[in-house]
């Protein structure tokens, strides 16, 4: 009887069966659908509702204030908020996947609410052409939406979460459409969102890029009506003379025709999963079409709402939430009427023995072979039940057959040997008990989620927690974390976050308890987090007494410092050994604090104090000198002067001043004197005076000709250049060299009678250091150079020029130099030669070891010395 009461519900369309089971009596009162605009999510997601200003309602009791009010899928109110937006009546209103309510008026605005009916900023606008053209349609789909302008102009967001507005092609029809579709970005080839537009006599399909027109057998007269299938593949048309059809999404064919019995186009047209296509009136039945045979009506006499899913179709009205759908395979084999399958048999085995029937033992071995099909049937048909009593005892079935299904089966042994016995059973039956309690509790109406068992699969766990936590159902979502043994760090952050925004009225201390009650259930949570959302709702007490639990010291230090902790900042880095860290905190003190408050800070920890020394001495020299002067520690100013006079001495240009009281010595001095500031550093203040003597007896030296100066300050004036003054008579002839002034140079060379050896090897490097080739070869031929050619190869050498360099080293007299300098650059077979010229055993092996990474030169200098050693040549 058990089995006739469940199908005498079924609908039976062709060969496939439909139920329509009451989910819940809706909680709201006084509702008229008819007069509201109703936005309903997918995968069970709530129901937002604002009155239809295009329509003139008599408001009965009800406020004259509009109010965007959002409730439960059972009608429970989760929250509501006054309208108040201008910019025109409301055009279009939907979820995105990540459950924000889109709303779209009139002038292109853009307004995102969250489920708790809180305003997201900022608002976007469609753009100037929407503004000024005003919109009057909106097709939505998953995560974005087109728009149809006044113009005939086509708008559309691609993604809500980049809303990033584009313009698609224009149709260049004059009338508006008939009716629009949307094809998904994820079902076209181009990634682009299609629409297909109903205009005129056919359908066109638009994008970003241009205009199609479709030709087909499913296109002969005016469109009214479109709906795209869930999956992208299919197309339901309602034409003018009141056909329903549907084709592929190619329109190669039309897979189904129907006549229906009025020609004004339905007010909602839906697909219920993939079989069937549901089309509403308001003052005719519901009917639903499918592939063959005659359709189904269902009658209503409320007005109705089509929530499409992906495995059937929700039905809301002002009393009730249905569903509508196909009834899966599993449960049709077990409570069709008359149904023999092994499942029934099974089922009805149940039955017997709960009455202690001996006919439950005769149903047994009837299937006996077929008993583990019937326990998977009966799990699945579990899974596809609303009702939690048809759960339970489907599951108790399952579990019956699967406790005789080592027993009964012929292939019991060959079953147990390959892993499909009866504990793969069992961890079916485990499963799917787990799965129902998890879908029992989130369709409780309290909380009204009514998802179905292929809604959940495809939405996934982690997403219902996330939707569940967002509804501020944070104990449910913990449970069920629990229970599926999923992270639950998610669920405690997102309360704990939720509690110190709700609770601004409660005292931090008492606050500070409740949210540490819960942090510590779940180990590794990010205390940083919940203190830095508690500093940003401007409790920052609060936040630096939970930021004292952070265990990890990378995030808990750049939190104390984001809420002005320096001080504790500091010390957390300090203890953690982490030099990253207490160079993080001490560059964020170092900009905010006064430099003598700074110094203050670091003195006392020897860690960033030494650190601060180590930066300083590299990058901030005079700001290390404040710090050592305001410590007292006045040796070590004097050892900072003492080293920026060593690095002067490593500059030319800047020791070319007077050599009396050059820059150099004038450190050297300052030195001396805070050396000798303090008794325990005699030894380097009487080493600061003597080196101080050395460098002024160095320039008196160099400087002692009057004649030097002389030529050395007509250069300045007439390169304008203030580089020669105090520099060395070869400094000055290799500067004019570099300068171009050739004449000059050879001036100071005749008025000083440099040698011809010394002005050679000056001219030599001074032109490779301009890297003026032509001009260094044209000197090597004036005439044979006094110092031979050796440095001519080695300036272009150390200039890395080797082609240079081989004009050169042919020229080279000794075939030693000449074997050495083709090695430099990295010719093993000329330095071979050469070498073998020499008849030198000894330097085949260095030059060996020089091209030690190339095998074959290793192994030419081998031979080579090899017959040097048989000819008798050492």
């Amino acid at each position: 009887m058990a089995n006739v009461s469940v199908a005498a519900e079924w609908q039976l369309l062709y060969n496939r069966y439909y139920r329509k089971p009451e989910l819940y009596p809706m909680r709201w009162k006084h509702m008229d659908l008819s007069r509201n605009k109703v936005a309903c999510a997918p995968f069970g997601g709530p129901i937002a509702v604002i009155r239809d200003d295009s329509k003139i309602v008599q408001l009965y009791s009800e406020s004259a204030l509009r109010k965007l009010r959002i409730f439960t899928s059972s009608g429970a109110l989760i929250s509501e908020t006054v309208w108040k937006h201008p910019g025109g009546r409301l055009i279009g209103m939907s979820w995105t996947e990540d459950q924000t309510l889109i709303c779209i008026v009139q002038d292109g605005t853009v307004y995102r609410y969250n489920v708790h009916a809180e305003l997201i900023e900022p608002n976007v606008s469609l753009g100037k052409e929407c503004f000024e053209q005003n919109v009057v349609e909106c097709m939505f789909w998953g995560n974005g939406v087109v728009c149809l302008t006044e113009g005939g102009l086509l708008f559309g967001i691609p993604d809500f979460k980049v809303m990033s507005p584009c313009q698609l092609a224009e149709t260049g029809a004059e009338d508006l459409p008939n009716c629009m579709a949307v094809i998904e970005p994820k079902y076209t080839v181009s990634g682009n969102v299609e629409v297909l537009v109903g205009v005129g006599d056919g359908i066109l399909i638009v994008d970003e890029d241009g205009v199609q027109r479709v030709e087909g057998e499913a296109v002969q007269g005016p469109v009214q009506k479109m709906v795209v299938s869930w999956d992208g593949k299919y197309l339901a048309i309602f034409t003018h003379d009141g056909r329903i059809l549907v084709t592929d999404i190619n329109f190669k064919g039309v897979l189904l025709e129907y006549n229906c019995e009025s020609a004004l186009p339905p007010e909602q047209l839906a697909w219920c999963g993939l079989d069937s296509v549901l089309l509403y009136w308001d003052d005719t039945p519901l009917l639903m079409v499918g592939p063959r045979g005659d359709p189904v009506h269902y009658f209503h006499d409320e007005p109705l709402v089509l929530i499409p899913e992906c495995d059937g179709v929700r039905i809301l009205s002002n009393t009730s939430m249905e569903s509508l759908q196909r009834v899966p395979d599993s449960t049709v084999s077990i409570f069709k009427i008359g149904s023999t399958s092994p499942a029934a048999l099974l089922y009805d085995a149940l039955d017997h023995f709960d009455r202690r029937s001996a006919k439950a033992d005769e149903n047994l071995r009837l299937i006996r072979s077929s008993l583990p099909e019937a326990v998977e049937a009966c799990i699945d048909a579990a899974g596809h039940e609303f009702d939690v009593s048809r759960q339970r005892t489907l599951l108790r079935a399952a579990s019956y057959g699967q406790a005789f299904c080592r027993w009964l089966s012929p292939f019991s042994n060959l079953i147990s040997r390959f892993g499909f016995g009866s504990n793969f059973q069992r961890d079916r039956i485990q499963e799917m008990c787990k799965t129902l309690r998890v879908l029992n509790a989130v369709r409780d109406p309290e909380i009204g989620i009514p998802l179905s068992i292929n809604q959940y699969k495809l939405l996934t766990p982690s997403v219902l927690i996330a939707r569940l936590i967002n509804a501020h159902r944070h104990l449910l979502a913990l449970r069920i974390s629990e229970y599926l043994g999923m992270n639950q760090e998610v669920v405690i952050m997102h309360w704990a976050c939720s509690k110190i925004t709700a609770s601004l009225a409660i005292p931090d201390a008492t606050l500070l308890e409740i949210l540490l009650d819960k942090l510590r259930l779940c180990r590794g949570i990010s205390y940083a987090a919940v203190a830095a959302h508690a500093d940003k709702n401007g409790r920052r007490k609060l936040a630096a007494m939970l930021v004292e639990h952070e265990p990890r010291s990378s995030k808990q230090v750049p939190l104390l410092l984001s809420i002005g902790e320096e001080d504790t900042a500091l010390m957390k880095a300090t203890e953690s050994g982490d030099t990253d860290l207490v160079y993080l905190v001490l560059f964020h003190i170092w900009q905010k604090r006064p430099p003598l408050e700074f110094f203050g800070m670091i003195q006392a920890r020897p860690l960033p104090r030494d650190l601060f020394i180590s930066y300083a001495r590299c990058y901030k020299h005079e700001f290390l000198k404040d710090f050592f002067l305001s410590t007292g520690q006045l040796q070590e100013v004097a050892y900072l002067l003492w080293k920026e006079s060593w690095e002067l001495g490593k500059n030319p240009m800047a020791t070319k001043g007077s050599p009396l009281h050059g820059p150099r010595i004038k450190l050297i001095e300052k030195a001396q004197h805070l050396f000798s500031e303090t008794k325990e550093h005699t030894f380097e203040s009487k080493a600061a005076e003597e080196h101080a003597k050395l460098l002024r007896y160095k320039y008196l030296k160099i400087t002692r000709s009057v004649a030097v100066p002389r030529i050395q300050h007509e250069l300045e004036v007439s390169t304008k250049q203030a580089i020669f003054v105090d520099s060395s008579i070869s400094d000055t002839i290799r500067t004019c060299i570099v300068l171009g002034n050739h004449r000059a140079a050879m001036k100071v060379k005749t008025e000083f009678k440099v040698s011809e050896k010394r002005w050679y090897w000056l001219k030599v490097f001074a032109l490779a250091t301009i890297r003026d080739w032509d001009a260094l070869e044209k000197f090597s031929k004036e005439k044979r150079p006094p110092i031979g050619y050796r440095p001519f190869v080695e300036a272009c050498v150390d200039a890395d020029e080797k082609g240079e360099a081989l004009k050169y080293i042919p020229k080279l007299a000794d075939p030693r130099e000449r074997a050495e300098a083709y090695a430099r650059i990295g010719m093993a077979k000329e330095a071979a030669d050469a070498a073998s010229q020499a008849k030198d055993g000894e330097l085949l092996g260095r030059l060996k070891l020089t091209f030690a990474q190339n095998a074959a030169a290793s192994s030419l200098f081998d031979t080579l010395r090899d017959r040097l050693s048989f000819q008798g040549v050492s």
